[in-house]
């Protein structure tokens, strides 16, 4: 073998040795350019909580609701007065779209019976979701109007038995006491029915019945 090609040899020895040192150490020693995996935090678990019952439920109707407006099973629009929580958390946050049911809408009589109104509350809008709720019932009379009647009869009867008088004496008098009692009669057949009428924006507080159970995040 000639010098040459031992100095050839010799220097792919060396060579062939660094690199191997060279794949070594790079194995051991992690590339400052490779990509490390990223912590992710792991996802919110929801957890059950408890809308015990007798829970407050304010809402502000949106609409005019009436006896003389709506029937039985009619819906209304409202919206919640202040948010519902349980366990701290907010269930559903004040303004919260709320849906009510009309259980009775009874007129009252020309000349006698009160009118009915009755509401409750079937559900709210909750992170997008429509809860069911069953709340308490709320119940509007009207007043009584016997009162009222008995003034339109006195009044049309006093108001004939004057004319009566005027014209003609005792007679007339009975006459005209018989003929304004019939159309103070009349005045209150048509004019005495009275309504019960919750105007838009009236307040009106509801309490849960039945304890409600929500997924709420953690």
């Amino acid at each position: 073998m000639t010098r040459k090609q031992s100095v050839v040899i010799a220097t792919a020895t060396l060579l062939l040795g660094g690199g191997l040192l060279a794949g070594v150490a790079a194995k051991g020693k992690p590339s400052p350019f490779a990509t490390r995996p990223t912590a992710t935090a792991p996802a919110a678990q929801p957890i059950a909580v408890v809308l015990p019952a007798g829970t407050s439920v304010r809402v502000r109707i949106n609409e005019a609701v009436g006896s003389g407006i709506n029937r039985p099973g009619d819906h209304f629009d409202a919206t919640l007065d202040g948010p519902l929580i349980a366990d701290g958390k907010t269930i559903a946050p004040g303004g919260s779209v709320v849906r009510g049911l009309v259980r009775e809408a009874q007129p009252s009589g020309r000349l006698k019976g009160r009118a009915v109104l009755i509401l409750t509350v079937d559900s709210v809008e909750a992170n997008g979701h429509r809860l069911a709720l069953a709340t308490s019932s709320k119940r509007w009379e009207s007043a009584a109007h016997k009162r009222r009647n008995l003034g339109w009869l006195g009044g049309g009867a006093g108001t004939g038995a004057l004319i009566g008088g005027l014209a003609g004496g005792p007679v007339g008098l009975g006459i005209g006491a018989g003929a304004g009692a019939a159309a103070g009669l009349t005045g209150a057949a048509i004019t005495g029915r009275r309504q019960v009428r919750l105007p838009a924006e009236t307040p009106i507080t509801f309490r849960l019945e039945r304890a409600v159970t929500v997924q709420a995040a953690s």
